[in-house]
């Protein structure tokens, strides 16, 4: 029997994130042992809620949450309430008692320990701004060689940014923690807008589950009210559940070996990813997606498959 990788799931709890989570728990693949969160989407302490309550609502109650940055590390927060709506889950109602445990331990320290305590096994997987990764190398100079593989949404390489149009939005928000992380080492997987943006919710598969009677394809309805019904979209991107995607199933993915560069000089190319070729080069970037197949394996994930999800 395949032995069960341990996995930390960083994140700024927002809709694509809430999704993520789901994704991760569903697969056997994974243990998750705890999440952590950072400002990004919205604040942290926003951040933290949003995440406790999506676990819980999972039936993850047992899965501890520890709260992370509140700021970058040199720039002010700045987030994405408008696309992700005021409470950053898209005003979704889960009506569940929450009880589940929000550590006193910060993120940063989290990763540290788990680091050591699972020397050369753990994944993690970062679905938001780097501020914690990057604290916890402040913290454990040797991380890169602790953590088995990181996994981050984030980057555009050869496409445009999606908050400037140089940057995408996680990169964008902490360009100098996403640079230190970049060039510390890590054996990382950047899994960018170039194959994000080719996985996503239409609207017409979200209408579909008014009836829905599983908590993950719940889910999915309730967060997706913000973006189909008060913005208009016709459907919206799978960021953050592409990444877990990737962390076990990465033959869906065409990648590229190499080294990345994160700019940080003027705020017109701050977050900038740039990507060198090197066949020897501890980073992978995604550069080309299986949508068909990511598609059907994030609908079963989240109980999108069948009558009313």
């Amino acid at each position: 029997m395949k032995t069960m990788q341990p996995v930390i799931v960083d994140v700024d709890t927002g809709v694509d994130d809430a999704l993520a989570l789901a994704v991760a728990l569903a697969q056997p693949e994974l243990r998750l042992i705890a999440v952590t969160t950072v400002a990004g989407n919205v604040d942290v302490g926003q951040a933290t809620r949003n995440t406790r309550l999506v676990l819980d609502w999972l039936g993850a109650r047992s899965i501890p949450v520890a709260k992370g940055a509140a700021s970058p590390l040199l720039r002010k927060h700045r987030d994405a309430r408008a696309y992700h709506s005021p409470d950053g889950l898209g005003g979704a109602v889960l009506p569940v008692e929450r009880g589940g445990p929000i550590l006193d331990t910060s993120a940063p320290e989290v990763i540290v320990r788990a680091a050591r305590r699972y020397a050369g096994k753990l994944c993690l997987v970062c679905l938001a701004p780097l501020t914690n990764l990057a604290i916890a190398l402040r913290l454990e100079p040797d991380l890169p060689f602790l953590i088995d593989r990181v996994i981050v949404m984030g980057g555009a390489f050869a496409v445009a940014g999606n908050v400037t149009p140089a940057a995408e939005f996680n990169v964008w928000s902490d360009p100098e923690a996403a640079s230190l992380v970049a060039q510390a080492g890590f054996r990382i997987r950047w899994v960018g807008l170039d194959v994000t943006e080719l996985v996503r919710l239409e609207r017409s598969r979200w209408e579909r589950l008014g009836n829905a009677t599983d908590p993950r394809s719940i889910l999915a309805r309730e967060v997706g009210r913000w973006a189909f019904e008060q913005r208009g979209l016709t459907s919206f991107a799978l960021h953050d559940p592409l990444a877990v995607v990737a962390a076990v199933r990465e033959e869906f993915i065409d990648w590229a070996p190499g080294h990345v560069i994160v700019r940080t000089e003027t705020d017109e190319v701050a977050g900038k990813t740039v990507y060198q070729s090197d066949p020897d080069g501890r980073a992978r970037v995604a550069h080309r997606v299986n949508s068909d197949g990511a598609q059907a394996f994030l609908e079963r994930a989240l109980g999108l498959v069948g009558k009313g999800g």
